[in-house]
């Protein structure tokens, strides 16, 4: 696993020496005019985890906090802002880059193409990553995310991973499989 990301790292670092504005420019130019979504409240909230989806909240708060997180809640958090929210990568990116404690500009700007799919290995379009399923897999507990999400500690495990409605947090700040579904019908689009 450890040789596997130190792979990445040099494929990220390969990436930006060969493609200077790997930062700035999407890799796959077919994403130049994608329909992204300018909304500061959805970016505002997903930045300070108050998305109302508990597997988000908790790691962008872990963020915030720490300047630190798991490599698979980046990895949700990132699919949740450029799928569900459809907010362009670029502003992920520049988040994360002024949060992270170990922030590196290329294994940064390669991997937020990759889950938007504009990326030179980027994930399929089609590549959504479902919250709820992911807290499921990897939380099943909800211990993660009751650490993290102080309003959901004395919140049932079931009610959380099935996104029920908890008096003492917020509702979400949108429905995951219409966003999903508006999201599979901009990126197919790009397939032609």
């Amino acid at each position: 696993c450890f040789l596997s990301e130190i792979g990445w790292r040099e494929f990220s670092y390969n990436l930006i020496h060969n493609f200077p504005d790997l930062r700035n420019k999407n890799f796959n130019a077919k994403f130049d005019n994608f329909p992204w979504q300018e909304n500061e409240e959805h970016l505002k909230s997903w930045q300070y985890g108050n998305t109302g989806i508990a597997i988000i909240d908790a790691a962008m708060r872990q963020l915030y906090e720490t300047g630190w997180m798991h490599n698979r809640v980046r990895m949700i958090v990132a699919s949740f802002l450029t799928k569900n929210l459809l907010i362009d990568w670029k502003e992920g990116a520049k988040w994360f880059e002024d949060c992270l404690v170990d922030a590196d500009l290329a294994v940064n700007s390669a991997s937020w193409q990759w889950v938007a799919g504009c990326g030179a290995d980027a994930a399929p379009y089609f590549r959504i990553f479902s919250p709820i399923l992911q807290s499921k897999k990897f939380d099943p507990e909800t211990k993660y995310i009751k650490n993290w999400v102080t309003e959901l500690r004395d919140a049932k495990v079931n009610d959380i991973l099935n996104l029920e409605k908890i008096s003492s947090y917020m509702p979400p700040i949108v429905d995951l499989p219409s966003s999903r579904n508006k999201a599979l019908e901009a990126y197919s689009v790009l397939k032609k």
